[in-house]
């Protein structure tokens, strides 16, 4: 699967996104607790950017992807 430039950035901006509100503010999304992403997932991510972000890191997570993608990230900077 090709995945435009855009897409790419879009998915980066995801994992570093800070969460602006709740017990977790100031932490990047890639950061979040599993429990807390798991909790969004069952009441409803909100309806905004910031919604498909969380959905995407709870994926990502779920899927066991966070911790590697947390290395490159590291590695990369």
């Amino acid at each position: 699967m090709n995945f435009s430039d855009s897409d790419k950035q879009a998915f980066l901006k995801a994992l570093v996104q800070v969460m602006p509100y709740g017990k977790y503010k100031g932490r990047q999304l890639m950061d979040l607790p599993a429990h807390y992403l798991g909790w969004f997932n069952t009441q409803g991510f909100p309806d905004n950017a910031l919604g498909r972000q969380l959905a995407l890191v709870f994926e990502l997570d779920h899927n066991g992807l966070l911790p590697e993608l947390r290395r490159l990230l590291k590695k990369s900077s």
